[in-house]
């Protein structure tokens, strides 16, 4: 064997490295290799044959085969600043790993190792933003790295959906930004289950018939919409994002366990009512009780009595919507409405898509046996009231104000 070749030095020559060397044999015999044989001229002959054929007998094919050894000692990676133009979309919540798997997948780094090592190097790499970038092909790890962190980089396509806007008009929204026609929109949220939605969202413990409707799971936030965005793949992207902040909240759990057998999907539509209601954030869980005492209390028709849904049902059949001043008899108890407000019960879906503050206040309101509320100011403050008089009290200050 190679290990047990004497490369036909003298030892005496060698001075202190021969005692190195003997030093390995000797450690090498107490494994139990066995002992060394005499014939060290012949031994030296057989060396230097070998040296030989590692070193030039087999030419060029020796070299070859050290540098694929090698590639398993070091880590493959690209020189420079790389060639071609390309882009590569960073997503919501990717971890650096992600990032470089983007990137290899995109021809940009040689391995996603070398984006990996090139980022542990960078105490800034923690800085690089969700979006779509303009990077090159064939870049050194490091030089990606740099590249993610310079902002003239960043495709900014960015849109903010804001909270309480229903799905209706979201689609007008991303329609307007991104040019993909609402019926795109509205015929890729006719499945909510095929944008991501769990199937076990659509459940009711109120025996009421569940319409599957995408309203209530379009996050309400600031995107980055990737340049050759579906529509399908936009809203794939608000109802993820919508799962990772409920996910985030505990919110199925915690209104399983604290609401008293009421359903995530009716706790969600009680934070849709809040955030229509609601003038400030601070109000969103006192409004979140109020139907909540409605519906599932002692309130004498069980029903929300809330204009906000007669509203959503105008829009959702192409009416402008109307004050509450303005609205007739009919309007507020029109049989044939599903949202209508007399109806005993929540209504059939939520009516807007709301945002994070509405879903903490619907998932842990706080206590209160409120039925009515009423907004007395400008800022929007609203006054809440267990009894009827009450609210004519509080109805007379928001007069005072000019609100009424």
């Amino acid at each position: 064997m190679i290990d047990d070749l004497d490369l036909g030095f003298d030892e005496q020559e060698k001075g202190e490295k021969g005692r190195h060397r003997r030093g390995f044999v000797e450690r090498r015999k107490s494994t139990g290799r066995g002992k060394r044989k005499s014939g060290g001229a012949g031994k030296t002959v057989i060396a230097g044959l070998v040296a030989l054929l590692l070193l030039g007998g087999i030419g060029g094919g020796a070299f070859y085969g050290f540098d694929r050894v090698s590639n398993y000692f070091t880590t493959p990676d690209y020189d420079g600043a790389g060639t071609a133009e390309v882009t590569v979309e960073i997503k919501q919540g990717a971890l650096i790993a992600d990032m470089a798997n983007a990137l290899h997948e995109a021809g940009v780094v040689k391995s996603p190792k070398a984006f990996v090592n090139a980022a542990a190097s960078n105490s800034r790499s923690t800085n690089i933003q969700p979006g779509t970038y303009k990077v090159r092909k064939e870049m050194s790890g490091e030089s990606a790295v740099t590249a993610l962190l310079d902002l003239k980089n960043r495709i900014v396509n960015g849109l903010t959906v804001p909270e309480g806007r229903t799905a209706k008009g979201i689609f007008k929204l991303l329609s307007d930004q991104t040019k993909i026609p609402v019926k795109e929109f509205e015929e890729a949220a006719k499945d909510p289950e095929a944008l991501g939605v769990p199937e076990w969202w659509f459940k009711r413990s109120d025996g009421k018939k569940v319409d599957r409707s995408i309203e209530g799971f379009l996050f309400p936030d600031t995107y980055e919409l990737p340049p050759k965005a579906s529509a399908e793949s936009i809203l794939q992207t608000m109802v993820d994002h919508f799962l990772t902040v409920t996910g985030e909240l505990d919110f199925a759990d915690r209104v399983q366990q604290e609401r008293g057998g009421i359903s995530p999907y009716e706790a969600l539509i009680v934070a849709s009512l809040a955030q229509a209601e609601a003038g400030t954030k601070e109000d969103l869980g006192k409004v979140a009780r109020v139907a909540y005492n409605r519906v599932y209390g002692d309130f004498p028709c069980n029903c929300l009595e809330m204009d906000v849904t007669v509203n959503y049902y105008f829009e959702s059949i192409g009416q402008q919507g109307k004050t509450s001043a303005q609205m007739t008899q009919s309007d507020l108890d029109n049989p044939k409405n599903p949202y209508n407000r007399k109806l005993k019960g929540l209504v059939p879906t939520p009516i807007n898509n709301p945002g994070k503050e509405a879903l903490e206040g619907a998932m842990d309101p706080p206590e209160g046996k409120w039925y009515f509320f009423v907004a007395i100011d400008k800022e929007g403050n609203s006054a809440f009231a267990e009894t009827y008089q009450e609210q004519l009290k509080n109805e007379a200050k928001a007069r005072e104000a000019g609100v009424l």
